[in-house]
């Protein structure tokens, strides 16, 4: 895709910083708005303290009583990476602390819905559960909070999702997102929250009774953070950092380990990139064609168990890419449609098939959003009547608000919505399609910018050939941890093409010449042979990341290709 724009980072002020940190370091912290020197520091004493969590001392000592009650006591997840890792995380370290009668309930995405609901209250009420603790969801479950206090059960949500105008009935809500939270971290996920509590509930019971190491659990914390793609503020990036160090020394859990063996990632070499292209799809991968369950258990599960499951999983998320395959094509054939009848992209693109897999409706979405940089909601059906929804945005227009804006335009055009400003949910009756995708796109055309419709990338500048060592690329990708609002360093530059070829079907193999002279190894993936290779181009412009290549015990620089462009 060639109509992009290529903008490179100002030079700004990184006098605040170390000089021992290396100058083309120190300008990339200092764009990404690191500030003073503590936030190089990812230590976990780092770690903004639980106590200015609203509502955290309610749900402790909840948590406290039942445990000296020994109450039955059930988690309940959402059906996403970051619903497992908290669920798992929950069950796992309450267990520790002592809890004897701790469980778990996560909805099937076909056939519950999404988030607690009264039917499952009743379940668990049957069940004799006496108190129900919400991870990753929780905020909007009005009904079903209602519910389980008329049958005298207690709840605690956790949840980070963006609340409501009213906030359910529940006993304890530790939400950071909630009216006057003052923790200053917005950006926890499901599973940070949960940790949270978790810590709280520690210094709680320390001088009462031996308690676990909270440290243990770091590396699911890590995984459904990054999975979750909440921005990575300094407190998240402490966070992933230490609990991707546990996994990298050998010390995560036997299900993680079992999904690195089935992903073919060294330990050793992991990166919080790993995390969210690697493992996290194959526990989604779960959620969205048969029940999180089996995500939930693998990483519970000791050795051989934890193999077995993540291999079902592997097998799951291979069923997935297949589906999501044919999804896409459907999608991008519309699309296609789309600007040929009008000859540009619609500021919002709204796209439904009857035959879609609601379980991938969120990727396809995601991948479409991509192609045309534009916000996307694609349905499928929920049952014969209603539609489900996943919504992707761009950056600048918040989709949980535009959800918002269409509720109050006409209140009973959607059944349910919920959200982030990135992505969104949300069910409607199908006989509303049409009025909602008018009203979307209408509240689109009103807040999308023309900026925001163009598509740019940010590069950090040019690399000379010193710059690109084993050493200094080793360096710049264990400077992060890289992800969503502190992104991996990014270049360009333009380069003679040596050799070219496709290898895998689509993805584009090169040899380079750099200016200063050196030849290097590049890679693009997925592109599109229609215009690759091309024998004609002798040179390009790319914008990169460099990474490192490590190849039958040898270790060298490669180019990781995120655009080209021929220059002649």
């Amino acid at each position: 895709m060639t109509d992009y724009t290529i903008r490179r980072y100002s030079t700004v002020s990184d006098e605040f910083l170390p000089h021992n940190v290396s100058p083309l370091l120190r300008q990339i912290y200092a764009r990404r708005g690191v500030s003073n020197e503590q936030e190089l520091s990812l230590k976990a004493a780092g770690l903004t303290h639980f106590s200015s969590l609203k509502g955290i001392d309610s749900a402790v000592n909840i948590l406290a009583d039942a445990l000296e009650k020994q109450s039955p006591v059930c988690i309940c997840g959402d059906f996403d990476a970051d619903g497992a890792t908290s669920s798992a995380l929950m069950v796992s370290a309450l267990t520790a602390f002592g809890f004897a009668h701790v469980g778990y309930r996560v909805p099937n995405r076909m056939t519950d819905g999404y988030g607690l609901s009264v039917s499952m209250v009743e379940e668990l009420a049957a069940k004799d559960i006496k108190v129900i603790v919400t991870v990753d969801n929780g905020i909007a479950a009005h009904e079903a909070i209602e519910r389980a206090n008329e049958l005298n059960m207690k709840v605690i949500v956790t949840d980070h999702h963006l609340p409501a105008q009213t906030l359910p009935n529940a006993d304890a809500i530790v939400n950071p997102n909630q009216p006057y939270c003052s923790f200053p971290s917005k950006n926890l996920a499901g599973v940070g929250v949960a940790f949270y509590v978790l810590l709280a509930l520690r210094a709680h019971l320390r001088e009462k009774q031996p308690t676990p190491n909270l440290a243990d659990w770091l590396d699911l914390v890590a995984l459904g953070t990054v999975a979750d793609v909440v921005p990575l503020d300094y407190n998240n990036r402490i966070l992933v950092h230490q609990g991707l160090a546990r996994i990298k020394q050998g010390l995560c859990r036997p299900g993680i380990q079992a999904l690195l063996d089935v992903s073919n990632r060294n330990a050793a070499q992991l990166n919080a990139s790993d995390l969210g292209f690697a493992l996290a799809p194959r526990i989604n991968a779960a959620g969205r064609l048969d029940d999180i369950s089996l995500g939930i258990e693998c990483l519970l599960a000791e050795k051989e168990h934890a193999q077995r499951l993540a291999q079902q999983l592997n097998e799951l998320n291979l069923q997935r890419r297949n589906i999501e395959s044919d999804m896409r094509e459907h999608a991008e054939a519309v699309v296609a449609k789309l600007q040929f009848d009008t000859g540009q992209v619609p500021d919002l693109v709204t796209l439904y098939q009857p035959d879609w897999h609601a379980g991938v409706i969120g990727i396809v979405a995601g991948r479409v959003k991509e192609q045309v940089n534009r916000p996307v909601i694609a349905l499928a059906h929920e049952d014969d009547e209603v539609l489900k929804g996943s919504a992707r945005s761009v950056s600048g227009l918040h989709m949980r608000d535009l959800l918002e804006r269409i509720h109050t335009l006409e209140p009973n055009i959607m059944e349910r919505f919920g959200g982030h400003a990135m992505a969104a949910g949300l069910t409607l009756k199908k006989n509303n399609l049409e009025r909602f995708s008018e009203l979307a796109q209408q509240v689109a055309g009103e807040w999308l910018t023309e900026e925001q419709k163009q598509r740019v990338y940010w590069s950090d500048g040019e690399l000379t050939l010193s710059e690109l060592s084993i050493n200094n690329v080793d360096m710049l990708q264990n400077a992060g941890p890289w992800g969503q609002h502190f992104p991996e360093p990014m270049f360009d530059g333009e380069f003679e093409i040596v050799d070219q070829r496709i290898v895998g079907e689509k993805h584009l193999k090169c040899v380079l010449r750099h200016p200063q002279g050196d030849v290097l190894d590049a890679i693009a993936f997925n592109v599109d042979t229609n215009e690759w290779p091309n024998n004609s181009v002798q040179r390009v412009e790319l914008l990169y990341k460099p990474q490192l290549n490590h190849f039958r015990g040898k270790t060298s620089v490669q180019l990781l290709v995120e655009q080209i462009r021929a220059i002649r």
